[in-house]
C-alpha cells in the first residue's frame, strides 16, 4: 500500500476530494491510504503560528521551517533529506520546482510513503527546499494560490499508475506520455455524427492494422499539438 501524507493549512480542501473514481476504487481496495494534516499541529505556540514576514523585506508572508520540519519528522521519522528511508519521498510542491511529469509519477507510485508539502502566501522558507525534501515539483509554469490543486493532480497521477488502480492493466502504459507521444485519438458510437466520420481502419477488427494507425495518429497529434516531445 502506497501512504500519501499530505501537509497543509487547509486540510478541509481535500475532505471530499478524493471521495471519487479511480482514487475512491483504489482506497477501497487498500492499495492507496490518503491523509491531509494540518500543519498548525506541530506549531508550539498557544496562536499556532505557521507563517512570519520575509527576512529583508517584500510582500507577504512565507511558512516558517519548525513546524514543516516537526512534521515531516513525526510522519516518515526523517529530520533530513539524508535521513528518508529509500522508498519514501518527501515533496515540496512549488512553483520553482522541476515540471511534475508521467516518468516522476511513475517513481512516485512506486513508493511505500509520499509526504507532500504544500506551499502557501509567498512560499516556504527555503531551508525546507534545500535540507529537508527529495524533490520539489511544480505542475506548470504559472503560480497558483498554494500547493493544495498540485497536491490533488499529484496524487491523481500516480494512484493510476499503482498496479491494479485502473480497471485495465494497459490503461497506463497507452496513455499520454507514457511512451513520449501524446495518446492516440479515440472514438465511440454512433460511427457516423453530422457528417464527421470514425476512420475506417477502427471498424474493421483488423488488430494489426489498428495498432498501425494508432501509432501513427499518435505521433502526428505530438507533432501538432506538442512538438517539443519529438525534439529529441
Amino acid at each position: 500500500m502506497l501512504r500519501v501524507d499530505i501537509i497543509t493549512i487547509f486540510p478541509d480542501y481535500f475532505r471530499e476530494a478524493f471521495d471519487y473514481g479511480i482514487i475512491r476504487r483504489a482506497r477501497a481496495a487498500q492499495l492507496v491510504e490518503i491523509k491531509a494534516h494540518d500543519l498548525r499541529l506541530w506549531t508550539s505556540d498557544k496562536h499556532k503560528v505557521v507563517d512570519d514576514r520575509p527576512f529583508g523585506g517584500g510582500d507577504g508572508m512565507v511558512l516558517k521551517p519548525e513546524p514543516i520540519f516537526a512534521a515531516v519528522d513525526s510522519l516518515s521519522g526523517a529530520r533530513r533529506r539524508e535521513d528518508v528511508a529509500p522508498k519514501k519521498r518527501v515533496v515540496l510542491l512549488s512553483p520553482q520546482g522541476k515540471t511534475f511529469t508521467q516518468s516522476v509519477a511513475g517513481e512516485f507510485a512506486k513508493c511505500e510513503q509520499l509526504v507532500l508539502i504544500c506551499g502557501r502566501y509567498e512560499g516556504v522558507d527555503e531551508r525546507v527546499a534545500e535540507a529537508l525534501v527529495t524533490d520539489e515539483v511544480s505542475i506548470g509554469d504559472y503560480v497558483l494560490s498554494g500547493g493544495e490543486p498540485a497536491g490533488l493532480v499529484v496524487v491523481d497521477a500516480v494512484v493510476r499508475l499503482i498496479p491494479g488502480a485502473l480497471g485495465s492493466e494497459t490503461s497506463a502504459t497507452t496513455e499520454s506520455f507514457s511512451d513520449g507521444l501524446l495518446d492516440y485519438p479515440h472514438y465511440t458510437r454512433p460511427p457516423e455524427f453530422e457528417g464527421m466520420s470514425v476512420p475506417e481502419v477502427l471498424l474493421t477488427g483488423h488488430h494489426a492494422e489498428i495498432a498501425k494507425w494508432r501509432r501513427e495518429a499518435a505521433e502526428e497529434k505530438t507533432k501538432r499539438n506538442r512538438p517539443d516531445l519529438l525534439k529529441e
